[in-house]
């Protein structure tokens, strides 16, 4: 997949660019609304709390504009080095952007968790407010929230949307590119995120097992991939699924290899449409005991 950053001038006077971090507390739709922003499926999604664990970049392209969004893990209060390692590369990321898209939950109201958040954002003038989930919420249930959330952050605009259905996705784009500064165009038009293959292969397993798998077991797993070899139409992947216990490896293979061998069938599928070709993949579950309080393996594992 082409990362390469643009060498392209011709973009017309004022042309905006830069970096939006999207933050917000975990499972607020910050995944779901870059991949529908994008139409392209760069961040995987599941109904599970802090499903993404890094930085992944989506890159829009528009006429006027180049917006480059930053999904970050949910901000939560950590209580493992992991979740450490997570909040603070999404505060790194939302320090680091020229803009913050903050994310609300309007179906779990103002929390506790949001207001802190907002402290943290109250230095911060470009800031945007999506206030997500709106589907099937009457109007006079949402005007308490917005009236919240300009008390929390004044000034700031505060757009209704639906990541689901797309619904006020014009005017959130429009507000994030008049917050963004006149900039070139740093990637390629065609170039919509900087996740290499391997990665989007690594990421859609864990996905796999996420959804497959219960209780204890997802905040255990990580994936790394093996061998990555193309062979022109057919990519030849090999992966591993490390988790911390012995318990956890027999819950992901599942009774005589079921549950195991519909993670594999299932990421094949999915990475068959994202990369455009057949693929052959096989993997392995491993126990890496304790790997989550680990910094060698944290390092090794990508956080």
């Amino acid at each position: 997949m082409q990362t390469v950053r643009s060498q392209s001038s011709e973009v017309p006077t004022g042309h905006r660019s830069g970096f939006v971090a999207i933050i917000g507390r975990p499972n607020v739709g910050k995944s779901t609304l870059l991949n529908q922003v994008l139409g392209q499926k760069v961040a995987i999604v599941t109904p599970k709390p802090q499903t993404t664990r890094g930085r992944i970049l989506g890159i829009l392209t528009l006429p006027d504009a180049q917006i480059i969004f930053v999904d970050t893990p949910g901000l939560h209060r950590p209580r493992s080095m992991v979740n450490q390692r997570m909040v603070e590369a999404a505060e790194r990321a939302a320090a680091e952007a020229d803009v913050r898209l903050w994310v609300v939950d309007a179906q779990a109201g103002i929390t506790a968790g949001d207001r802190a958040i907002a402290v943290q954002l109250q230095g911060t003038a470009e800031t945007c407010v999506a206030l997500n989930k709106i589907d099937g919420l009457p109007r006079n249930a949402l005007l308490p929230l917005l009236a919240a959330l300009d008390e929390m952050l004044p000034g700031r605009h505060v757009i209704p949307v639906s990541a689901l259905r797309k619904t006020n996705f014009n005017e959130l784009l429009e507000q994030l590119v008049r917050l963004l500064p006149v900039g070139p165009r740093y990637y390629d038009p065609e170039v919509f995120t900087d996740q290499t293959e391997r990665l989007l292969a690594q990421e859609v397993i864990r996905e796999k097992v996420l959804l497959q798998t219960e209780a204890e077991v997802p905040y255990a797993v990580a994936v790394t991939i093996d061998q990555f070899e193309d062979k022109g139409k057919v990519a030849v992947i090999s992966a591993t699924i490390h988790v911390e216990r012995a318990s956890q490896k027999a819950i992901v293979i599942g009774a005589g290899g079921k549950r195991i061998k519909e993670i594999g069938r299932a990421a094949r599928i999915e990475l068959e449409a994202l990369l455009g070709r057949r693929l052959y993949l096989e993997v392995f579950v491993r126990v890496q005991e304790e790997w989550t309080k680990r910094r060698a393996l944290l390092k090794e594992f990508g956080f």
